[in-house]
């Protein structure tokens, strides 16, 4: 998107936010490529399986870069997974990482 000078802080600044991704995404290595795809980004957080066959977790990081993770969410996942929804919920701003990094949580 176009902005002004503002946008530049705006991308650097530091962002928590959940995630439940639906679809085929167990036994499809999920959480791997997930991992990854945070530690190629940067980014701080957590996934898991949940007890109803979804992926669930937080990303936390820079906004920039939690939006790319975001779209890799909604659109890419592993290459075996089928990907039907990916929702975000619970973002905000946040001062400082809560997390040392990107963790697979059984």
């Amino acid at each position: 998107g176009a902005g002004g000078g503002a946008a530049m802080a705006e991308d650097e600044a530091l962002v928590s936010v959940d995630y439940e991704v639906s679809g085929k995404v167990q036994g499809v290595f999920f959480r791997k490529y997930t991992q990854g795809e945070a530690k190629r980004l940067g980014l701080v957080g957590w996934v898991q399986n949940t007890s109803h066959g979804t992926v669930q977790g937080q990303i936390q990081g820079p906004s920039a870069r939690v939006r790319e993770l975001q779209e890799w969410l909604r659109k890419t996942g592993s290459p075996q997974s089928r990907i039907s929804r990916a929702e975000f919920s619970n973002e905000k701003k946040i001062e400082a990482l809560e997390h040392k990094d990107f963790q697979i949580l059984k």
